[in-house]
């Protein structure tokens, strides 16, 4: 009976604890943005971009890329907005922005930034931007040099710019071409295995992307319209292509830039590929981390963004 007793109590303290355990990870979540960011939603040209902005000071515009939402940019916002005011948007057809049916080459997303900046009254910036962010970014940069300050771009190619040809043929970017109603029906309901594929292949240390931070972005792009929208975000590389060498053919960037990429992903060619459209570049490391560089290296990657954002 003592025996009995003793079983039972242990097997009840362990079913109590993995239920703590339970319910402390469905109420975690993703690092917050400070209390003092507010959110509003501002309608541009056939779309409605969501939008975070706090602080006060020169402006910094962060901009993020796919597998992510501008929830990606919290840490390091959080440190900008002492002394800068931060515009952090979802793009166009991600996170909490409208899924139009079109205008995802980057050179329209471009002019999403824009007319946000303008109803918000910022004439000018210094951006942050990772992946697709960069494409946005170097759309912007290009249509509109002057209201660039100095631009941090992260771990990601521009389409039609230097070795690009070479880039999308490299195995690991097979998604750049997957896309269709075949594929949205196979994906549907599946996102999650969908983005582990992402997190998984091309961290340099999968467990940093933690089981919160998985569920909080495949909740993201499990709803209507999301996956649909992202598909189209790499459907537009060709007109991107076509795009960006229209504006390099027009003369370099001449903004301060620093190229950061991850040792365990693109590293230094970030520089080499940026140097083709631009001349004042800067080339960075983020070092033990692949591409995910928020999720897999936080504070490395926000004092290389501030100590950039902050030089005089």
């Amino acid at each position: 009976m003592k025996n009995f007793t003793a079983v039972a109590i242990k097997a009840f303290l362990g079913a109590l604890g993995a239920l703590v355990l339970a319910l402390s990870t469905a109420s975690a979540e993703v690092t917050p943005f400070p209390r003092n960011f507010r959110v509003q939603d501002v309608q541009v040209e056939a779309a409605t971009i969501h939008v975070r902005v706090g602080g006060k000071g020169p402006a910094v515009v962060m901009l993020h890329g796919f597998g992510d939402t501008g929830d990606m940019w919290a840490p390091v916002a959080a440190v900008l907005a002492n002394n800068h005011t931060v515009l952090v948007p979802d793009l166009r057809g991600m996170g909490l922005s409208s899924h139009p049916e079109g205008g995802y080459d980057k050179k329209t997303q471009a002019r999403d930034i824009a007319q946000v900046m303008d109803k918000l009254n910022i004439d000018k910036a210094a951006f942050v931007t990772h992946d697709i962010g960069n494409m946005v970014g170097y759309a912007f940069a290009a249509q509109f040099p002057a209201r660039v300050t100095r631009w941090v771009l992260i771990d990601a190619p521009l389409p039609g710019i230097g070795p690009w040809d070479e880039i999308i043929r490299n195995p690991l970017l097979w998604h750049f071409n997957f896309r269709g109603p075949d594929v949205e029906r196979l994906v549907k309901g599946r996102e999650r295995i969908y983005l582990d594929r992402f997190w998984n292949e091309l961290s340099a240390n999968p467990k940093a992307i933690d089981e919160t931070t998985r569920r909080h972005y495949a909740a993201l792009y499990a709803r209507p319209g999301a996956m649909h929208s992202a598909f189209n975000q790499f459907a537009a590389f060709t007109q991107d292509a076509n795009d960006n060498k229209a504006f390099a053919a027009e003369g370099k960037l001449g903004m301060p830039i620093l190229a950061l990429g991850a040792d365990h992903s693109f590293g230094t060619h970030m520089a080499d590929d940026v140097r083709f459209v631009a001349s004042d570049v800067t080339a960075g490391i983020i070092t033990d981390s692949g591409h995910w560089i928020m999720e897999e290296q936080p504070k490395q990657t926000t004092a290389a963004i501030v100590n950039f954002v902050d030089k005089n």
